[in-house]
Order: C-alpha cells, then sequence, then structure tokens
C-alpha cells in the first residue's frame, strides 16, 4: 500500500553504561525494510539473544501475513480469493478484523484490499499526463474492504471477488514492532525501542533514567528537527509522500493511494502520529494522508491517546495541542 519512511533520529549511543546496564542496537533486514532493536540489559550477551527474540518473532509475523511469500497464509487468502474461504490462525483473523475496523473508522481512506489496484501511476518522474477517469475506475474495481468476508466462527477469510488481494504494508510493520516489545516486556527487558523502518515502539527507560528521544525532522529541511518526542511506553509512525511522487501540472500527487477513487493523496507532505500503539497510529497516519487536513484532524481527535504532526504541501506544519 505504501512505503514507510524513517524520519527519526535516535539521540543515544550504541553502547551506554548506568548502574550495571548497556543499551546495545543492532540492525538487520525483516519484512523487506530495515528494522533497528534497541535494548536495555544487563550485558551484551544477554541482550543479543533477547534481540534475536525479537527477530524471530518478526520473521514468525512476516511468515503468517506477507502477500509475496507463496507459504504465507494471506497469500493462501489471495490465491482463493472468488473461489473459497481459507481458514487462518486466529492472530491473523484478529488483524484482519481490526483492519477493517479501520476501514470503517475512515470511511474506506485505509484499504488493506488496496494492494489489487491496476498501478497506473508512475513515480518515478516519467509521467506528465493524468490518467483518463475510465482508466482509473478500472483500477480500484478489484478494490474494497467491503467484500472482505470474515467467520469468526470457523476463522476464516473469504475475498468475495475473483482477483481481489489483501496485504498489511500499511500496519503490519507497526503490528510487529507493538509485538516486539510485547515479547520483552513478557522477558523482563526494562526497556528499549523496536523501529520498524519507521514504526516504532519503545518502553522503559534509558540507564540514565531519561526517556527516549525521538527526533521528527522537517522533510523540506532535513537538516531541522521539527520535534523531539521525549517516549517511554508510546509508539510513533509517520506516512508521507516526499520521496515517492508524482508532480504534474505543479500538483504533487502522494505515492498513498485513495482507495475510493484510485486517485493519490494531496494536500499533506508527511502525517506523523504516536500514542500507545505503533499499529493504530500507522492506520490513523495511513487514513489521514488520504483523508487531508480537515478531516485527519477530525479523526485523530475522536482518540485523545494520541497525538500528531502534519505537514502540508506547501510546508506549514500542525501540531496537536
Amino acid at each position: 500500500m505504501k512505503f514507510l519512511y524513517t524520519l527519526v533520529t535516535f539521540l543515544l549511543f550504541h553502547y551506554s553504561y548506568s548502574h550495571a546496564q548497556i543499551v546495545v542496537r543492532q540492525q538487520t533486514t525483516l519484512m523487506g525494510s530495515v528494522f533497528e532493536i534497541t535494548v536495555v540489559d544487563h550485558d551484551s550477551t544477554t541482550a543479543h539473544h533477547h534481540i534475536d527474540l525479537v527477530i524471530a518473532e518478526v520473521s514468525r509475523i512476516e511468515n503468517l501475513i506477507s502477500e509475496w511469500r507463496p507459504e504465507s497464509q494471506i497469500s493462501e487468502v489471495n490465491r482463493n480469493a472468488g473461489i473459497k474461504p481459507v481458514r487462518v490462525d486466529r492472530e491473523v483473523f484478529n488483524l484482519t478484523k481490526r483492519a477493517i475496523a479501520y476501514a470503517q473508522l475512515s470511511n474506506g481512506a485505509f484499504d488493506i484490499s488496496i494492494i489489487a489496484l491496476d498501478k497506473i501511476w508512475q513515480f518515478d518522474g516519467s509521467m506528465t499526463a493524468l490518467p483518463s477517469e475510465e482508466v482509473i475506475r478500472k483500477s480500484i474495481e478489484k478494490v474494497g474492504y467491503n467484500h472482505i468476508i470474515l467467520d469468526s466462527i470457523n476463522s476464516s477469510i473469504y475475498l468475495a471477488l475473483p482477483g481481489m488481494k489483501i496485504g498489511f504494508g500499511s500496519i503490519g510493520k507497526g503490528y510487529a514492532a507493538d509485538m516486539g516489545r510485547t515479547l520483552m516486556q513478557a522477558k523482563s527487558v526494562k526497556a528499549g525501542i523496536v523501529n520498524a523502518s519507521g514504526d516504532i515502539a519503545t518502553w522503559g527507560l534509558q540507564p540514565n533514567n531519561k526517556p527516549w528521544l525521538i527526533g521528527i525532522k522537517n522533510p523540506f529541511k532535513s537538516y531541522k528537527t521539527i520535534k523531539i518526542l521525549k517516549m517511554k511506553e508510546s509508539a510513533v509512525a509517520t506516512s508521507g509522500n516526499y520521496e515517492k511522487y508524482a508532480e504534474i501540472d505543479n500538483k504533487r500527487y502522494a505515492h498513498i493511494i485513495n482507495p475510493k477513487t484510485g486517485i493519490p493523496a494531496t494536500g499533506l507532505t508527511s502525517v506523523t502520529i504516536y500514542g500507545p500503539s505503533a499499529e493504530f497510529a500507522n492506520a490513523l497516519s495511513t487514513s489521514i494522508m488520504v483523508l487531508g487536513q480537515k478531516e485527519g484532524v477530525k479523526l485523530v481527535k475522536r482518540f485523545p491517546d494520541y497525538d500528531y504532526l502534519f505537514i502540508t504541501d506547501k510546508g506549514k506544519v500542525l501540531k496537536s495541542n
């Protein structure tokens, strides 16, 4: 559905010593993106063991929900679109159920079935004119969350339209970050960060008893930090169009496409949402990129545990109180 861009900078060292605790950070590639896992632990051996557990957990999730892996349950669901329901693990069922709830919440601005969209837009600088209305209309014929049929008793998913597909590129990394954090807390790891390529879940404090500091940068001024978040048990996600977009007749069209219209989002260059869950923050940021500034503010204000920072296409910065 979209690529997630890292707008954050960690203000910490690879190894910090305080009260017999160290901060260990490791990068790896998971879900086709760079993950950075940070833990506060007693020694480097234990820390790397815990990091390996997070990596294994994210890999487990990827094997369940990746539409790119033919053996995954979601790939099986997609292969049987228009044919039959597919029984899935309750975890996959519940994630899909939440995704449908996000679609309903955003009036269709968020939709995991958008991966069936015909690729008529090019974001490599080659587009000079808008596609015709007919081409755009046909591009979304297989898109529509209302055609995802869930059977809770049988824990099955059925895609009613032949050729329909679903995918979790929009919230999968946020979900993985949340699950990595939950696992580390269950293992009594005092503090850390799971950074899923910009979808970030944090918990605890640094060894100096200070919160984690996450800086949000301005895509128009990469040298400038707009805001520094002080995070304990929290999460942040950003959606943006500042690296992949088409500019036609002096108007910027984001690579994030409105699932209902087939037309790329305009008006906002980036949306950052922060609150308890990386998964939900990502669902909100994706939805708001499509909804735009006015409707986006209305949506996020329905959830007082979440705050926002928007940057418009004209460079204006809008922050929650």
